[in-house]
């Protein structure tokens, strides 16, 4: 095994006495190795805290106070839900009041309504009875209007009964209120 020192004398070419000049301890000790052969410390210098010590260290949070404190900002949600729900039980007791005019107004109107369906179904049935007569005047033993159940109340005609002799359109058109 080669010492460290002899080899670095042997990179200067060689011996270091025969040249004139040999290694001093610290390059000895930068080497690594120590005149014994054996290994040496290494002689680092390690830092320390300075004189006295370090000072404090700040390791709290430093944050600016910032909008509202938690306990207004609950005060404030609280505020607008009730303010919410005060206009909502408000609205809720005004549309209810403008359902009932409207409720009221369908029943005022109703009589009228009811007496022009009774008028124009009328004025159907009797359409259909002239021309039943017209169609039918060769038939011997046809009456003429003779009803098909055999009652005294009013029996309301069926769609199919009012328009069975009126155009197909005319009737489509009352059946779905279009074409």
């Amino acid at each position: 095994m080669v010492c460290v020192t002899q080899c670095v004398r042997a990179a200067a070419g060689g011996a270091g006495e025969q040249r004139g000049f040999s290694l001093t301890a610290a390059e000895e000790d930068a080497s690594g190795a120590a005149l014994d052969g054996k290994m040496a410390a290494s002689k680092v210098k390690q830092d320390m805290p300075p004189t006295g010590g370090y000072g404090p260290v700040d390791y709290r949070r430093n944050l600016p106070r910032r909008g509202l404190s938690g306990y207004s900002m609950f005060g404030v949600g609280v505020g607008l839900l009730v303010f919410g729900y005060w206009r909502l039980f408000r609205w809720n007791r005004e549309r209810r009041r403008l359902h009932i005019e409207e409720l009221e107004a369908r029943v005022a109107l109703l009589p009228l309504l009811q007496a022009e369906h009774d008028r124009r179904t009328l004025r159907m049935l009797r359409e259909n009875l002239e021309e039943e007569a017209v169609i039918m005047k060769d038939v011997p033993g046809w009456k003429v209007g003779e009803k098909m159940f055999h009652t005294d109340r009013w029996v309301s005609p069926i769609t199919e009964e009012l328009f069975n002799l009126r155009p197909r359109e005319e009737t489509l058109r009352k059946k779905f209120g279009f074409l």
